[in-house]
């Protein structure tokens, strides 16, 4: 065995092969894939190879598509079978809701260029003779997926991989990973030692373990998985194909054809972890005992809604087990504080995303960029708060939900709440309906009394929509509050602070007593971050940015390798905070603050240190309404008191709260982007705007700069614009198709009602050469191709006179 390799990857499963073959085909050749037992005898074995191309994450349906037609070329290299079965899909529904979520799938693939079409239950019965009609209300089919053969799979991989020069060494065990000071890594196994520059957990069932040999608890665990097969059907006997692979939400069945039977898997609410604690280190090859009891009533349903599997008996029970996240979605990329351990884990999808994993991430490896937006499978998406029991309670909660839609206005009750606010109890007393963002608790919008603080689940307006449009008008016309403590939140001190921000921002960085709008780019100038940054001092600064990216953007920082003179810290728990909105705002701030709070004396984008009633503060002149407004930090112990503070003074003025619908709806009538939804590592400084806070004329090499400057030069292809749209029964959700003369030109990101306004808005992007005021469109939301209009500025306060009064 060599001593030396640029990569080793750790596991022979179908994400390992993956990761291995793309990495020797982007010219990585002295690479080598290690694997305890032999390949895929973890859970790839017993897969079921089904490959579907949508997910309800756009991103990761562009994966899922480039998956499906690598096999193709996998099959062409190699000259060897990967099984393919080119049999699409068809998704069943029985409901309102079901056929909603249908119809946003079929839009977003019309925005990704996939083959799908909205069809009746008698169309869909044609492709699938075991189907009964009378449990469904219509169906969705797509022509991209169908089933593979797990094992040839795998070979194909290894063996376009071999031929690149890539390595692969079966039954060698992995028993340690130690860090040399030069930041490489031996590799020690039961056959030897190997020093790499990178190693790749795609450990599958192990991920686990491989990962607690670097100090890392990942948020990964198994759990058993049951299909079955059927003896043959005799209303399969004869068809010219075979039946297409199908999904049947409310019967929470998916099934195939398997020979002259059908394969028929479910997703059981008596669900059951495997190995909760430690993977046994002997399980390969291996199955579990049958358990049909467990998965009885979905059986039952499964029978009901395809009668023929009644008749027939079952051949094969496989019950294996395989691994999840806490929200079912890998587990990808570096891990911050450990240079050069990369993360390929958690594929509980493996041959619908494994080469896409495989691509993305030997990119990042090779190049220090995946090349496209992966934020929904980052390994970063989970904080300190995904502990083992969290995660056991959440990936429960995800696998009974498999088949069971999650709305966007819908919440996930297990493990909540787990972070709490100081004032959780004082704003739940007060009516909030809460949300979750990085596992902390924040107010959605507020019950008024006699109301209930729920909303039925939905993809069109709730009964949210009445309380939601008053928190609005309330901030509009008077003053709102609401709570912040949910953003992320960095501290940057020592003297070499604003040098370091320097090369990291894109922006002027601010003098001490101001702040400024930060864009935070990739070296191919993609949004990494759309933060703030506010100077306290010339060697200490507030950065404040979106909650969900705390590990995210922490990492991004260490990656830009701060000197020994700055000292970067994470201080979303240290900081909790409200903005404070709305024309009577500077009513409340002056009524507790000593220092000038007019116009002149505390301007747009200044920022100081003071106290805000009792409370020592740092207050920002910003916000995101619109308004004028405030946002107010201060150190959680003391945000109690400035509740209390602020809303006594607000009770003269009108004060309300707010939650975050309301900020979403008040932003969208400003023109203004949100990171994650609307700026994502996917869009350039100009197609979205944000180079308007570039500072160009600055000399530092500041990460991106290239690539912003030689954009300035040639233009962007596409740009960010805002849509009123004339949708009266629903707005938009995310990744809807934008339509040109019934031709797809560009997609959504984010939308809402606009209340004060008095119409639905969307945002998203299209070609530089269609993005001028007035020009029209169609949204296609929820089958209906809605008008829609660009306005290039905003239809609330047009010219900013509210913000800065």
């Amino acid at each position: 065995m060599r001593s030396h390799a640029r990569a080793v990857v750790i596991g022979g499963g179908v994400v390992g092969v993956s990761v291995l073959y793309h990495l020797a085909k982007i010219g990585w050749t002295d690479v080598v894939l290690l694997e305890k037992n032999e390949l895929t005898s973890g859970s790839t074995w017993h897969a079921a190879g089904g490959v579907t191309t949508l997910n309800s994450d756009a991103n990761v349906s562009k994966l899922q598509k480039y998956t499906f037609d690598l096999y193709r070329e996998l099959e062409q290299v190699t000259g060897q079978s990967c099984g393919i079965h080119h049999n699409g899909g068809i998704y069943l529904a029985a409901s309102d809701g079901q056929m909603d979520f249908l119809k946003l799938i079929h839009s977003r693939a019309r925005t990704l260029g996939m083959d799908t079409e909205m069809i009746s239950v008698a169309d869909a019965k044609a492709r699938n003779v075991l189907i009964d009609e009378r449990h469904f209300t219509g169906a969705l089919w797509r022509e991209d997926g169908g089933y593979v053969d797990p094992w040839l799979v795998t070979q194909a991989y290894v063996t376009a991989a071999r031929r690149l020069g890539a390595e692969v060494q079966r039954f060698t065990k992995v028993e340690a990973l130690v860090q040399r000071p030069d930041r490489t890594w031996d590799v020690v196994t039961d056959k030897g030692t190997i020093n790499a520059e990178h190693v790749v957990n795609a450990g599958g069932l192990w991920a686990r373990e491989v990962g607690r040999l670097v100090g890392l608890e990942l948020p990964v665990l198994a759990m058993e998985h049951i299909y079955v097969v059927t003896e043959p059907v005799p209303a399969l006997k004869g068809l010219p194909r075979e039946i297409i692979n199908t999904s049947d939400f409310t019967g929470e069945i998916y099934l195939r054809q398997e020979g002259e039977g059908v394969l028929l898997g479910t997703y059981e609410q008596a669900c059951k972890v495997w190995a909760p604690k430690v993977t046994p280190d002997d399980f390969h090859g291996r199955l579990l005992p049958d358990d049909l009891e467990r998965i009885a009533p979905e059986l039952e349903r499964g029978f009901r809604h395809f009668p023929a599997l009644a008749e027939v008996g079952i051949k094969k029970v496989v019950n294996g087990p395989f691994t999840f996240s806490p929200d079912g979605n890998p587990l990808v990329g570096p891990v911050e504080g450990l240079p050069g351990f990369w993360c390929a884990c958690a594929v509980m999808a493996g041959f619908s995303q494994g080469g896409g994993i495989g691509l993305v991430l030997s990119r990042w490896m090779a190049e220090g960029d995946p090349g496209q937006d992966v934020l929904a499978m980052d390994v970063t998406r989970y904080g300190h708060f995904a502990t083992p029991r969290y995660t056991a309670i959440k990936v429960q909660e995800n696998y009974r939900r498999r088949f069971r839609l999650t709305y966007p206005n819908e919440e996930m009750p297990a493990a909540r709440p787990l972070r709490r606010s100081p004032v959780y109890g004082a704003l739940d007393a007060a009516g909030a309906v809460w949300g979750n963002n990085f596992g902390l608790e924040s107010p959605l919008w507020f019950a008024p009394e006699g109301v209930a603080k729920a909303e039925t689940p939905t993809y069109r307006r709730s009964e949210a929509f009445g309380p939601v449009g008053d928190e609005c008008r309330a901030v509009r016309s008077a003053v709102g509050l609401t709570e912040i403590t949910n953003y992320g939140k960095y501290e940057v001190t020592g003297r070499g602070a604003r040098a370091f921000l320097d090369r990291v921002f894109a922006c002027r960085i601010p003098r001490p007593g101001r702040m400024a709008l930060a864009p935070m780019l990739s070296p191919r100038g993609r949004i990494i971050g759309d933060l703030t940054i506010a100077c306290l001092a010339e060697d200490r600064y507030l950065i404040v940015g979106s909650g969900f990216a705390e590990r995210f953007h922490m990492r991004w920082f260490a990656d830009r390798n701060p000197p020994g003179d700055v000292f970067v810290r994470a201080a979303s728990s240290s900081y909790a905070g409200f903005a404070l909105s709305g024309p009577k705002a500077r009513d409340v701030l002056g009524a507790l603050a000593d220092f000038d709070v007019s116009a002149e004396g505390f301007r747009l984008f200044g920022v100081r240190e003071a106290p805000v009633g009792l409370s020592p503060a740092i207050i920002q002149r910003c916000g995101f309404t619109g308004e004028l407004g405030y946002e107010i930090w201060v150190t959680p112990d003391y945000l109690p008191q400035l509740y209390d503070d602020l809303t006594a003074a607000g009770r003269d003025f009108g004060l309300r709260l707010y939650g975050g619908r309301a900020v979403s709806s008040l932003r969208l009538e400003k023109n203004y982007g949100s990171f994650n939804k609307d700026f994502r590592p996917d869009y350039t400084a100009a197609e979205t705007g944000l180079d308007a806070f570039v500072d160009f004329a600055k000399t530092v090499d500041f990460t991106g700069r290239a690539a912003v400057l030689a954009e300035r030069e040639t233009g962007p292809k596409r740009r960010f614009v805002t849509f009123k749209v004339d949708a009266p029964h629903a707005d938009v959700v995310g990744y809807e198709v934008v339509l040109k003369d019934g031709k797809p030109v560009g997609h959504v990101t984010s939308g809402g009602w606009g209340h004060a306004v008095g119409c639905s808005l969307a945002m998203g992007y299209v070609p530089t050469a269609l993005a001028r005021d007035g020009e029209t469109f169609a949204i296609d939301i929820l089958g209906v191709e809605c008008p829609a209009v660009i306005t290039a500025r905003p239809l609330y306060d047009p010219e900013g006179a509210r913000l800065r009064s």
